[in-house]
């Protein structure tokens, strides 16, 4: 198994920006001086390097919420379309509102995406569900659904999280005080209204926004924005993540894996699988392949080695479909023009 997955994961990324990179992971809004304490530099160069790496459209933070969290449903959703029409219709989905982590997949023959149907009762949630849409689109030959249900790894964790270049005593230093305990999904979802709306939409494209622009965008005091923002970390509802640019997700064998496990062993095999380093997300799913993971190694033949090895070792599993990655069109947050796309 491989154990320093890290550097190949983000061949784009220079070596001195990955500590940064790890650190904005674990807080994404953490203060400059705290970053530059742990990581041994002064405040002005991981000002210097986060402005390089946010202006050149390299990597952003953004501050998303929790679908189970706040009452939405996510969906897996596959669409296989004729050849010559796979890029077009993934660029297309990739600049939807309620799309995330696009990708061409099997050879550039069929798409993976997230895709979230807002509820009622949501602002914003009386938009058409785009699974609605995607039938109707030409040269789309199959489009299939998967609920999520459950995720055991992703969304605020990532790659970087366990496997990056910084110390357990730096990752310690780092993590926030009082961060969001695990999601209880009986719970009633978290209530949201237009003011929150409008301070979410601003830390969707930027999470580190400053106080001043969150406050004009919602109409309410610095206090309020600071206390606010808190009370939904600590309920689970917003989550800090780090979006690429594509080219730096270009790194290594990426694939995305289904697996068919016996209901009575898909929490354990669940587990098992959010512990392996190759995996970058993994979460529980209606349909035959109750369990979908995004996987990155070294190359083919370590995604080989993988397979026959953990994955062969998982509890109760009775089917695996792969599908390797072609390229990723879109990452967590909202889309927006870069340089190179």
């Amino acid at each position: 198994m491989d154990t320093d997955i890290e550097p190949y994961l983000f061949p784009d990324l220079d070596v001195q920006d990955r500590p940064l990179a790890q650190a904005l992971q674990i807080d994404g809004r953490a203060p400059f001086s705290r970053i530059a304490q742990v990581l041994g530099v002064s405040d002005q160069t991981v000002a210097r390097r986060y402005t390089r790496l946010r202006t050149t459209g390299t990597l952003r933070v953004v501050g998303l919420t929790d679908p189970l969290r706040v009452g939405d449903t996510p969906w897996f959703v596959r669409v296989r379309c004729t050849p010559d029409a796979a890029a077009s219709v993934g660029e297309a989905l990739a600049r939807h509102p309620d799309t995330s982590w696009v990708k061409l997949t099997s050879g550039g023959t069929e798409i993976t995406c997230n895709v979230r149907s807002r509820s009622a009762g949501r602002p914003g949630g009386d938009n058409p569900l785009l699974l609605q849409e995607l039938p109707r689109t030409p040269r789309v030959v199959d489009v299939s659904a998967h609920c999520q249900l459950h995720v055991f790894f992703g969304q605020r964790h990532s790659h970087l999280t366990r496997s990056g270049p910084l110390t357990p005593g730096q990752v310690a230093a780092l993590a926030p005080a009082a961060g969001p305990g695990p999601l209880d999904e009986a719970a009633a979802p978290y209530p949201l209204d237009d003011q929150d709306q409008g301070l979410l939409d601003v830390l969707a494209h930027d999470g580190r926004a400053p106080l001043a622009e969150l406050a004009a965008a919602t109409g309410w005091s610095l206090t309020t924005v600071r206390r606010r923002m808190a009370e939904l970390h600590a309920s689970g509802a917003l989550y800090f993540d780090v979006d690429y640019h594509p080219r730096v997700m270009e790194g290594g064998f990426r694939a995305t894996l289904w697996l068919q496990v016996e209901p009575a062993r898909l929490e354990a095999a669940g587990r098992a699988l959010a512990g392996h380093p190759e995996v970058a997300f993994a979460a529980a799913t209606t349909g035959t392949a109750n369990l979908h993971a995004s996987i990155a190694t070294r190359d083919a033949g370590a995604f080989y080695r993988y397979l026959t090895g953990p994955v062969a070792a998982l509890p109760g599993v009775r089917h695996t479909s792969t599908a390797p990655t072609h390229r990723v069109l879109k990452g967590p947050g909202p889309w927006q023009p870069r340089p190179g796309q």
